[in-house]
């Protein structure tokens, strides 16, 4: 386990005895609400995790190391930034996806560029976003998460 893992465990740690002793009651419903969503949410997480795995089965490393990791890593990171943009996939399976993308082969800039994306661009919510917020707001915010993420995409490249 590294540092950081550690540290996360030792705060959350404080943090729920402090909770405890403020509140027991309420810590102790809490708990148990977290863990009855938890129970209904099981199945659409062993479902994502099993079509990753699939996804991951059929596209070979070799594929991945190519395109992803290949000689032109800037059409790699627009290429990944556009395909991030369109898929809607929950944030905390998009990391081990992107993780064992980078373990294949795949450079660190189209990944960083296809997580960014995933989560601050949204394509596939647009229409929704558009008729709550109106057009010029919901274009506006994809677009300049879009230009972020290939600016941080780049930063990272540089810095990892």
């Amino acid at each position: 386990m590294d540092i950081f893992t550690i540290v996360l465990w030792v705060v959350t740690l404080i943090w729920f005895i402090y909770s405890m002793i403020k509140d027991k009651r309420k810590t102790l419903d809490a708990m148990k609400k977290s863990k009855g969503m938890m129970g209904s949410m099981l199945p659409q997480i062993l479902g994502i995790l099993f079509l990753i795995g699939l996804i991951l089965a059929f596209i070979p490393p070799e594929m991945i190391k190519n395109y992803l990791g290949g000689s032109n890593p800037l059409l790699a990171t627009v290429i990944s930034a556009l395909v991030g943009s369109i898929t809607l996939i929950p944030a905390f399976v998009a990391f081990p996806l992107v993780g064992s993308m980078v373990d294949m082969g795949a450079s660190v800039m189209p990944a960083v560029a296809f997580l960014t994306t995933l989560t601050m661009v949204g394509l596939v919510t647009f229409n929704l976003e558009r008729k709550e917020f109106g057009t010029k707001f919901a274009l506006s915010r994809n677009l300049l998460s879009f230009g972020f993420a290939i600016a941080i995409s780049l930063l990272m490249g540089v810095v990892i």
